[in-house]
């Protein structure tokens, strides 16, 4: 059974891009796959956040991802500096990796610009300690995104570059391609769905007020119809297919071709559809919060599972790599002496 390896930051509430455009498809391969799910905290460290704060957002993006489906009995569900092995694979990969192979990646460059007061040497090897979270499990697949696609290839420069330098030892991950639906902010449909816009998700745990309340305010046409759906409608329309039925779908898409779409009867199915759909997820991650040492045992329970795995790893990088002394050929004289 082929091991996969994703992760995600604990940087805010996890919204429906983040469930149709990875969570969703997470669930999906527990079933076929070894799976490995990180929460990477670490990884949250390139941007400015509150360390006060991110015990509880670690806390409440494991209990959104067990109330979406990840099953951490079949599943490794962990937190990522919870298995140190992921920092010391980190600076091994890092003295093997090319500094304009960083230069070049372009979420540094959109995060540079995005952060420009805190441009610091974790953002710039942020894609390293990607690497070395796929790479301590030997992971065979990687779910990604197309923005990911560039981070997954240096992954499999570094596995080729460490196996040529030292011998081999870690496979060469690959992406596994799966559906995933683009979604796009609901009050500036230009731009992709994000935690940092407020206005523009609806979060897993939302309550059916705010849900209904977001979809009511979704931008739609911006202007006089064109041969083309406009952004907003479309985006609509993608919740539309991930929530509804397909014979809902449908009605409402003859119900634009045919010019007869009432926006209000479209947001107002909409809704329900996403309440019924997400009331289960919110209905268990509220059950764990409120019983948070529980979900601390789980997390350790992952860890230890993590940590097992990772510890075999880096057994056999540290003596490829030289970090083992040998056994010397005479014994030491404490032990002659016994």
């Amino acid at each position: 059974m082929a091991r996969v390896f994703s992760g995600i930051q604990p940087t805010g509430q996890l919204h429906v891009g983040n469930y149709l455009g990875a969570i969703r498809n997470w669930v999906a391969v527990q079933a076929e796959h070894d799976c490995v799910f990180s929460i990477v905290d670490l990884h949250a460290m390139t941007i400015p956040y509150d360390p006060a704060e991110l015990p509880q957002r670690v806390l409440a993006t494991a209990a959104t991802l067990i109330g979406c489906g990840i099953d951490p009995e079949r599943s490794i569900l962990y937190v990522q500096s919870h298995v140190r092995e992921h920092s010391e694979l980190c600076w091994i990969l890092n003295c093997i990796t090319p500094l304009g192979s960083l230069q070049r990646m372009t979420q540094f460059k959109d995060k540079a610009k995005q952060h420009q007061e805190n441009v610091n040497a974790g953002l710039l090897n942020y894609p390293i300690l990607q690497a070395a979270d796929i790479l301590l499990y030997k992971a065979a697949l990687v779910p990604v995104g197309e923005d990911q696609v560039q981070h997954l290839e240096l992954s499999r420069d570094l596995a080729r570059r460490f196996n040529h330098l030292f011998g081999e030892t870690f496979p060469e991950p690959q992406a596994l391609l799966t559906r995933a639906a683009r979604v796009m902010a609901l009050n500036d449909p230009t731009r992709k769905m994000s935690k940092s816009i407020p206005g523009s998700f609806v979060a897993l745990t939302a309550p059916p007020e705010e849900i209904q309340g977001l979809i009511r305010r979704a931008v739609t046409d911006t202007g006089p119809r064109g041969e083309s759906m406009s952004p907003g409608v479309a985006n609509l329309f993608t919740l539309l297919e991930s929530f509804s039925a397909p014979e809902t779908v449908a009605q409402f898409r003859e119900a634009y071709e045919q010019g007869a779409l009432r926006y209000v009867d479209l947001k107002q199915q909409l809704a329900e559809d996403m309440v019924r759909a997400l009331t289960p997820i919110r209905e268990r991650y509220t059950e764990l919060m409120s019983r948070q040492d529980e979900l601390k045992e789980l997390l350790a329970y992952g860890a230890d599972r993590a940590r097992a795995i990772a510890r075999d790893t880096m057994e056999e990088v540290r003596d490829k790599t030289g970090l083992v002394l040998g056994t010397s050929a005479a014994a030491p004289t404490a032990a002659r002496a016994t």
